[in-house]
């Protein structure tokens, strides 16, 4: 089984650290910006997909566009994009605060919400909105917060193989009480795992995956992403720049998230980084770089880690600083709310691209 995960190999990039010669820019490298020098709000972050030294250190090379390469090769394989209407279904699985969905509720329903100031989630997803299918039709401008479903009772456990995860979906879409609606053209299913829930991988390859549903386990085959809230876990990997990374060189200081929750305003870039992926390559079998689906990099691998003007190589670029609460962010959401969030791949410009550009 294929799997894409926004994934985090960490043995390989200290590995990568220590290989690459003193002045090469790599791509993704937390250990690289520990070593070296940078200033506050240009940090970097672990990133996902995989590829050689000599592709990573290209990438990483060119600061004229952030994460801008002649080495990435982004091609259409000719499936379907996320075309119609889109609707998200978060599945809670595990104890989760009000105050938590909140904040992911808030997100989602900021994607398609133009009124939100500048620069806005809004504006960033219309980067996603340039991926077409064969018929030339775009993916969906339209996001909607669909009907969601709560699992408290931890009905599988509280440690999730990648596999059960499909299952928890079949339980959501099957309930005898208010079944989540099965939506295979538009659906997009969330299945968020709190902090005292174990997920295979989690913290050690994966902060969160996407891929879609066997009709063998659910009864449909319908796209869907989980992703777990690492406050317990590991903070320091999957909610970076919030926690500062165990293995970090010398003192360091981690930012302020800008919703007062270590764990889920780091879960808030996994969401978006998946949710771009599904809406560009729901069956795996559209929009990615590399010949082998069971590992494709996608448009949001190819940024990983970058949020700001300057980003790339070891660094996540420009952020924005909130002068009253002094948190750190990229994007403003609905209701006054901020997010940081990470930038996607432009497939005209051939750079990573994201709405608080300082050249926009």
């Amino acid at each position: 089984m294929c799997i894409t995960s926004s994934r985090f190999f960490l043995v390989i990039l200290v590995a990568l650290a220590i290989a690459l010669p003193q002045g090469v820019a790599a791509w993704r490298p937390w250990p690289h910006h520990f070593l070296g020098n940078a200033t506050v709000n240009t940090m970097s972050v672990g990133g996902g997909g995989s590829g050689t030294a000599a592709a990573a250190a290209g990438i990483g090379a060119s600061k004229k566009y952030e994460g801008s390469s002649e080495f990435v090769k982004l091609r259409y394989h000719m499936g379907p994009v996320l075309a119609a209407n889109i609707t998200v279904h978060p599945i809670w699985y595990g104890a989760w605060a009000p105050a938590q969905k909140h904040i992911l509720r808030a997100f989602l329903r900021s994607i398609s919400a133009p009124s939100a100031p500048h620069p806005s989630v809004a504006v960033w997803w219309r980067t996603v909105r340039l991926y077409t299918d064969q018929t030339g039709a775009n993916v969906s401008a339209t996001v909607l917060l669909g009907a969601e479903r709560s699992d408290r009772r931890y009905s599988h456990g509280r440690a999730l193989s990648r596999l059960a995860i499909q299952s928890v979906i079949r339980d959501a879409v099957n309930s005898p009480r208010r079944p989540l609606p099965v939506n295979p053209r538009g659906g997009l299913y969330l299945v968020l795992t709190s902090s005292d829930v174990a997920v295979q991988d989690f913290c050690v390859q994966a902060c969160g995956f996407h891929y879609f549903t066997f009709p063998a386990i659910v009864g449909y085959t319908l796209p869907y992403a989980w992703i777990g809230n690492s406050a317990t876990q590991c903070p320091g990997i999957c909610a970076y720049p919030f926690a500062v990374p165990p293995f970090a060189l010398g003192p360091r200081t981690a930012e302020r998230p800008p919703n007062g929750d270590i764990g889920v305003d780091g879960m808030v870039s996994v969401v978006a980084h998946e949710l771009a992926e599904m809406a560009s390559n729901p069956l795996i079998n559209a929009w990615y770089a590399g010949e082998d689906p069971c590992f494709p990099t996608e448009i949001a691998d190819l940024c990983e880690g970058i949020y700001g003007t300057g980003g790339g190589g070891a660094y996540t670029g420009q952020m924005l600083l909130d002068g009253h609460s002094g948190a750190t962010y990229n994007m403003n959401g609905l209701g006054g709310r901020k997010f940081l969030v990470q930038w996607i791949w432009n497939p005209y410009l051939s750079y990573c691209s994201g709405p608080n550009a300082l050249d926009h």
